[in-house]
């Protein structure tokens, strides 16, 4: 692992995975094979088959037909809730009343009235909301340098992410399951901008278009006040040409990240730092492939163990979540919402 604070657990955490869909089989279950800090005890499905099948494909040694069979298996330590978001609380509930922590996949819930019902969870579990940018060395540098002051004091962030899905049966694509961008991937935008200003947003607001058919959100331009002249801008869509990027504007400089979001496992990723402007060399500041998804797994187990920090636990996600709703309310007030 790269760049963590604290040391590996001597006592592996125990987790089980709710879900054996695509996330849980590309990106979770093979990020926790490389943390030394966990092991995969389990995993459950809707489907007995499916989950066997699963666990036999990762040496899993649990296989379970029910989701509240692997909650009550009283040696998993920690669960990974890699289901629908409509699915998120009541099984991050069920979860941690059987003393599970949970990390659990964004957005935390539906809304903010969901998500709420949170703080109902019994004291000393942990639930974090899994945004393993947080925890790319890429953007603990892009942290680092405006902590540095070098691009002066930040005017204006601006971000595009999009990708094309218009599969009326992908569950990205389904409003009863909490589909559309906002909450599939206008949630990364929004706590980015929150991580790069330190802060929330004073009022926010959105031009949503909706798929006349699926009924889903599917581009969104966003406007955020910060406050102090501070300005966020972004467009997301589900159906448009595959492309992200971030760009980190201030008084002295510009950060300029090509891959943050989904930077690729097997790849170098790279921000480039401009301190001069048009026609002047531009720095490219190049990192070493890494698994942003082990790395956050290995901090949280670390976490439950007691050897690491987790900086963004429960308040991060609900606060996350009421930026989210008021962008809804935008849409359907047409102005300006408060978080």
């Amino acid at each position: 692992m790269t760049n963590l604070p604290g040391e590996p657990a001597t006592d592996p955490v125990r987790w089980g995975i709710l879900s054996t869909a695509r996330i849980a089989r590309q990106r979770v279950v093979p990020s926790l094979l490389k943390s030394p800090s966990s092991r995969v005890a389990a995993v459950a499905s809707r489907s007995l088959d499916n989950a066997r099948n699963f666990a036999a494909a990762f040496d899993i040694p649990k296989a379970y037909g029910s989701y509240q069979e692997l909650i009550d298996d009283p040696e998993i330590d920690a669960i990974y809730n890699a289901l629908p978001n409509n699915l998120h609380v009541e099984t991050t509930l069920a979860a941690t009343a059987k003393g599970k922590h949970v990390l659990c996949e964004k957005p935390i819930g539906l809304d903010l009235a969901d998500a709420l019902r949170l703080k109902a969870a019994p004291p000393g579990v942990l639930i974090g909301e899994a945004f393993m940018i947080r925890h790319h060395p890429q953007w603990h540098e892009v942290r680092k340098i405006l902590a540095s002051g070098r691009i002066g004091k930040v005017r204006a962030v601006q971000t595009f992410f999009a990708f094309l899905n218009v599969d009326p049966a992908n569950i990205r694509n389904r409003p009863e399951t909490g589909g559309g961008a906002i909450l599939d991937i206008g949630c990364y935008a929004i706590a980015s901008a929150r991580l790069i200003f330190g802060s929330e947003p004073l009022r926010v607001l959105a031009l949503i278009d909706r798929d006349p058919a699926m009924l889903t959100d599917r581009t969104t331009s966003i406007l955020a006040d910060f406050g102090e002249g501070r300005q966020f801008s972004a467009t997301i869509s589900t159906q448009a040409f595959r492309h992200q990027r971030v760009g980190i504007i201030g008084t002295e400089g510009r950060i300029e990240m090509e891959t943050p979001f989904s930077a690729p496992t097997d790849e170098k990723s790279r921000i480039l730092l401009d301190l001069h402007g048009p026609g002047q060399p531009v720095e490219s500041i190049v990192f070493p492939p890494v698994d942003q998804y082990a790395l956050q797994v290995e901090a949280f187990s670390r976490a439950v163990r007691g050897t690491g920090p987790w900086q963004f636990g429960l308040d991060d996600a609900l606060a996350n979540m009421a930026v989210l709703d008021a962008l809804f309310r935008s849409e359907r007030s047409g102005t300006w919402e408060r978080p």
